[in-house]
């Protein structure tokens, strides 16, 4: 069993799974009146949806029930002022000695969830959108994997694979028509040779026989036989030529056995949580074992398994982590990942831009994390599956004005919607500076 000393509860991850566990179980708690869905602000609404998924989601869900329980109807189950009280300093209202909690707190094996000093109009947006979530018709989750990028990643693979059919046919249409040459020919042999009115000149041809091997030397044969391997010589060297770089498929093992799966997929862990820079940097950088230790300094090993998982040893092996103690050592060494999605030097690419500006989902490019256990390259990308999306994806203008005048002079020449390339996504420069 975790022990820990409230007066000095470290701050974890899994120290969050049972932060709203008082809101499935407690009718004394209850509130008698909730605000109707219809009274939100959608800014409000907006608001608490994103801070919910950067501290709540890698351990609850709506309705499904994940390291913490579900959170489906809280307003139904606890005043709002006692709920914000546990929000803020849950350690607090433990020591106070409230039976509730205190019983909580033992059940989740004497764990707690840090503080967070969130403000009035943090909470009222989080519980705001905890509430609409509530009230929506429950619908099967469906990960998204970004159908464009999907498309896209197969046109640079579409010319090759259609080649590659022409030449087939070619060669059966090829077999097919010597095959029907050779029935008629047998036909008609066998036709002349029961005719009973034939001269000698007549019936010298019909006797003739086929010389295959001089067939197969006549200049025709050669000639197509001469085509066929220099257009599939040719077909291969292109195809090399236009992989060279290229990684699609890619799945290096790594230093720690991390599955995406479980974390992205089963808790739900969003993925900016780790990767801090997706949504203000060039990089989405590689999550530090800091990181890791915001849940892995309370949760040791696999659920239902004894003692400290293998692949969690090594996260406190590489920061000099004593379990037993909780205590830090000098002797820290880096943990080696090996990059799996990695642009050449010549291209530009920045990760806030298409995230957070332009909205782009992760799974659009890197394909459906959430599902893989070992991570691998998605997609190919290479020039022309960038440009593809360009060509295909709308500006988001909503709401940002710097495209206003923008959106003006092209809804003048075009009823189309504005594309990415329609500013400036296909310059050469933007990509290749």
């Amino acid at each position: 069993m975790l022990k820990i000393d409230l007066s000095n509860l470290k701050t974890t991850g899994l120290l969050y799974s049972f932060v709203f566990a008082f809101f499935i179980s407690s009718p004394a708690l209850a509130q008698e009146d909730t605000t109707a869905v219809s009274q939100f602000d959608p800014e409000v609404v907006a608001a608490g949806e994103k801070l919910f998924k950067a501290n709540c989601t890698q351990c609850h869900a709506i309705r499904t029930r994940l390291i913490g329980p579900p959170l489906e109807n809280i307003q139904d189950r606890l005043e709002r002022d006692y709920l914000i009280r546990w929000i803020r300093n849950s350690q607090q209202v433990i020591e106070s000695g409230d039976d509730y909690a205190v019983s909580l707190y033992e059940e989740y094996n004497r764990t707690a969830m840090p503080a967070y000093p969130f403000t009035d109009e943090e909470v009222e947006g989080l519980l705001a959108y905890i509430e609409v979530e509530s009230n929506k018709a429950p619908e099967a989750e469906v990960a998204t994997t970004g159908e464009e990028g999907v498309a896209d990643a197969g046109t640079s693979q579409l010319t090759s694979g259609y080649v590659t059919t022409i030449l087939v046919v070619l060669v059966i249409i090829l077999v097919l028509i010597l095959i029907v040459l050779g029935l008629i020919v047998s036909v008609l042999t066998r036709y002349l040779k029961e005719k009973k009115d034939l001269d000698e000149s007549e019936l010298e041809v019909v006797r003739q026989r086929i010389d295959l091997g001089r067939f197969f030397r006549s200049d025709a044969v050669v000639g197509i036989v001469i085509f066929i391997f220099t257009a599939v010589v040719l077909k291969t060297l292109i195809d090399g030529a236009f992989t060279i770089g290229i990684q699609q498929g890619y799945q290096p093992t790594q230093p720690i056995a991390y599955s995406h799966a479980l974390h992205a997929g089963e808790y739900q862990i969003d993925c900016n949580y780790c990767h801090t820079g997706v949504r203000k940097a060039k990089s989405a950088n590689i999550p530090s074992a800091n990181i890791c230790m915001n849940c892995h300094s309370g949760i040791k090993n696999l659920a239902g398994k004894d003692g400290i998982s293998p692949e969690i040893q090594k996260i406190y092996d590489a920061i000099d982590y004593n379990p037993e103690t909780g205590e830090y050592g000098t002797n820290t060494k880096p943990i080696e990942w090996v990059r799996v999605h990695n642009l050449p030097d010549l291209s530009y690419f920045n990760h806030a831009q298409h995230v957070e500006v332009g909205g782009v989902e992760c799974q659009t490019c890197h394909g459906p994390v959430e599902e893989m256990e070992v991570v691998y390259q998605y997609a190919d990308l290479t020039m022309g599956w960038c440009i593809n999306c360009h060509r295909d994806t709308d500006v988001n203008t909503k709401g940002n004005d710097y495209y206003n005048k923008l959106v003006e002079l092209h809804a003048r020449n075009s009823k189309e919607p504005m594309k990415v390339k329609d500013v400036g996504g296909l310059e050469c420069s933007k990509c290749h500076y």
